[in-house]
């Protein structure tokens, strides 16, 4: 089981490393205290290891949240040496039950290229289309949690009404394009990568939330945080008019809460837990 940390700095995105915290809301104001970062590795087989198992943490940890729907819901990440290859849970396989060894890699093409289960044909359309135009997301994830497909409904982005949901402010998009229809001719799917662009989040019209990021981490916890800022802006229109936060203070809290490797520290209480209380996804 990986549980390492290093120091050095986070590859790619917005402020690598301890440096890119700093001035933040999460750099401790001590100097000699130490923040756990992500790991850094010369060994693509060392990383592909990490990032499988971070895919099946995740998996968990959606279970757990209550994001399934039967066999919708999937969660991607590029293979660190085959670029044009990700892995995905299995098709038809329960989010509280992924191991590692449940894990397929999948080709660009569609074809199984590890792994004895077949991959859900929406999951493979829209993930390849995202990772073949975005050569920087290094993970892709979409359920169909119920406040997220429910603000889906409303076809309109979220909006600044609290902290938490000023980290996706001005960084998402809402997809219009085959709304409510499900996603399997390839051209769909490119449709929907265009729709996400150079964002973190695209909301898709009648479906819902889709996440990527440079980690299974980062991905994970931005759509974790839209689901849960989808509930709370619902919540708060039945009851009334939710006041906005001033676009100046929404983009100062974004900038504060909202890159990668914020993200990406984010995650890391819930894969704590999800370490500690079920470590047979390592199997």
């Amino acid at each position: 089981m990986d549980q390492t940390t290093s120091t050095q700095g986070h590859q790619g995105g917005r402020g690598g490393g301890a440096d890119g915290l700093r001035g933040s809301a999460f750099i401790p104001r001590q100097e000699d205290l130490e923040l756990p970062l992500p790991p850094v590795f010369t060994d693509p087989a060392q990383e592909r290891e990490h990032r499988k198992q971070r895919l099946a943490g995740a998996c968990r940890i959606f279970g757990r949240l209550g994001f399934s729907e039967g066999v919708a819901g999937h969660i991607t990440v590029r293979d660190p040496e085959h670029p044009d290859m990700f892995w995905v849970n299995p098709f038809g396989m329960s989010f509280r039950h992924i191991r590692v060894s449940d894990l397929i890699l999948v080709d660009h093409e569609g074809q199984v290229r590890h792994g004895r289960r077949p991959v859900n044909r929406a999951g493979f359309v829209i993930h390849s289309a995202i990772h073949a135009a975005r050569p920087d997301v290094v993970a892709a994830c979409h359920a169909h949690a119920v406040h997220g497909k429910a603000f889906s409904s409303l076809g309109r982005l979220l909006a600044p009404i609290t902290q938490d949901a000023c980290a996706v402010y001005e960084q998402h998009t809402v997809h219009r394009d085959g709304a409510g229809a499900v996603v399997v001719d390839e051209e769909a799917g490119r449709q929907l990568a265009a729709g996400l662009g150079p964002h973190k989040a695209v909301i898709h019209q009648n479906h819902g939330i889709f996440t990527v990021g440079e980690s299974v981490d980062e991905a994970a916890w931005w759509f974790i945080s839209m689901e849960r800022s989808a509930q709370a802006q619902l919540l708060a229109e039945a009851a009334g008019t939710p006041h906005l936060i001033e676009p100046e203070a929404a983009r100062h809290t974004r900038d504060q809460t909202g890159f990668p490797l914020a993200g990406w520290f984010s995650f890391q209480p819930l894969w704590d837990e999800i370490v500690r209380t079920e470590p047979d996804l390592f199997e």
